[in-house]
């Protein structure tokens, strides 16, 4: 079935918001309810996508409270923490982390407005050692009451949320697809519009066919794949 005129320009208007400069990495955080309101939070505000440091032989699933939202926004699982953080500081990351730690400040005094990641552990142990050796500044959310932590899906929320007020404060949302790099952007709406062509696409080893201004594709298909589009 040929895309809807307006779920192509639906496609479009997210896209245009994703912001590839706002991570999170999560360790060890393998309750799929945290993991997926995590990543329905992360849709909510505009993060391309999420990184998982998950327990030796476990792997990310999901459940209801994610409403689909891990087809958007997709979750790369890596071995280690110290990987991942390398990785983020090549890009220009500044990565902080929730630890309460004597160095530790209060969310709300640090600038998320310039590439960031949150780095947070599982809610009984935290982050382990060795991955809040590496983060730039640890941070804390204040609590007023006899509980010392927010739920880590709470808490991730309440970092993101601060990110893009920030970020909007300071007119730097993205509004016509500037946060993402160059060239991504139509590659993520082709696969975004048709999944299963750009599967094809890449069995095939071809590039994706380009879109016409309503969204529809400007080339012919194989009969058997039209059919399913």
């Amino acid at each position: 079935m040929p895309l809807l005129p307006r779920r192509y320009q639906r496609l479009r208007s997210v896209l245009d918001r994703r912001m590839a400069n706002l991570t999170v990495l999560l360790e060890q955080v393998d309750k799929p309810h945290n993991l997926s309101a995590i990543l329905r939070t992360c849709d909510a505000v505009g993060v391309l996508e999420a990184h998982a440091v998950c327990l030796k032989g476990r792997m990310p699933t999901f459940n209801d409270t994610a409403l689909g939202s891990q087809k958007w926004v997709p979750l790369h699982v890596h071995p280690d923490s110290a990987t991942v953080i390398a990785q983020f500081r090549e890009q220009g990351f500044r990565i902080y982390g929730t630890h309460l730690a004597q160095e530790a400040v209060d969310y709300r005094q640090c600038d998320f407005s310039g590439p960031t990641a949150f780095v947070l552990g599982a809610e009984k142990w935290g982050l382990s050692e060795s991955t809040a050796a590496l983060v730039d500044q640890a941070i804390f959310i204040p609590m007023q009451g006899m509980v010392q932590s927010l739920n880590v899906s709470v808490a991730t929320a309440t970092l993101l949320f601060e990110a893009v007020r920030q970020r909007q404060a300071a007119g730097l949302l993205p509004q016509h697809g500037e946060g993402l790099p160059p060239g991504l952007y139509n590659k993520l709406l082709f696969e975004w519009a048709y999944p299963q062509v750009a599967a094809w696409c890449r069995r095939e080893g071809r590039p994706y066919p380009a879109l016409d201004g309503e969204g529809a594709i400007s080339e012919e298909l194989p009969r058997s794949l039209r059919l399913r589009c």
